[in-house]
């Protein structure tokens, strides 16, 4: 068994920074509504933001020594995707968020623990965690880097791409990308129009055509 997988086909920066430029959300309500993980997976700082490859790594619970393997392999770009049984245990701190700045890495996303977020938030790396722990983790056991993993509810593979803002974490297909591109552009075009209409006096009623539907539900009102 391999346990480090490092070649992986990752998506075209340009795309990838082209569909950073969207809100987590957009992408999410963009491509059918699909993608978003656990909204217990948060950042720590909410001014935090990233995209980029997914580089996925699985953690034994209350343990990192894959996570620091990963650090190891990860390319300038890659997102650390880290699953590790949703434990609350502090197995990022600032001393390994300096390693990925020193790398390239762009964010840590994991449903474990992290430590020193006041360090981290001040070095200005963007974490999401599902818990902010002290408590320490071991090195002892070993697990796969680049294969397949389920994190927040969602499979990620090896260079997905993974959108995080104040909003949450996103999951985009590496082959889907240029759509939830196009789809979330086309989401933010009609956005625009709606805010356009309402400041115009038009009501959520109007806007949103539910006139139909609250008249076939019953909806009475004392006009």
């Amino acid at each position: 068994m391999v346990h480090v997988t490092t070649k992986i086909d990752r998506a075209d920066k340009a795309l990838i920074d082209e569909l950073g430029t969207f809100s987590a959300a957009t992408i999410h309500e963009a491509q059918g509504r699909k993608g978003a993980l656990d909204s217990g997976i948060k950042p720590i700082d909410r001014d935090m933001s990233f995209c980029g490859s997914a580089f996925t790594v699985v953690c034994h619970p209350r343990d990192n020594l894959m996570l620091q393997v990963a650090i190891s392999y990860a390319q300038p770009g890659d997102v650390l995707v880290v699953s590790s049984g949703d434990q609350p245990a502090g197995q990022f701190g600032d001393v390994l968020a300096n390693a990925c700045v020193a790398r390239g890495i762009t964010a840590l996303v994991t449903d474990g623990g992290i430590r020193d977020s006041r360090e981290i938030r001040e070095l200005g790396f963007p974490v999401f965690s599902k818990h902010v722990c002290m408590e320490g983790t071991v090195k002892e056991t070993l697990g796969p880097i680049n294969q397949p993993l389920v994190i927040g509810g969602q499979l990620i593979r090896p260079g997905d791409v993974i959108k995080g803002d104040c909003d949450g974490v996103v999951l985009v297909a590496r082959d889907e990308v240029a759509g939830a591109i196009a789809a979330s552009r086309a989401r933010d075009a009609a956005e625009a129009g709606y805010i356009e209409r309402y400041k115009n006096g038009e009501t959520p009623i109007q806007v949103s055509g539910l006139a139909s539907i609250l008249e076939a539900k019953g909806l009475t009102v004392d006009e």
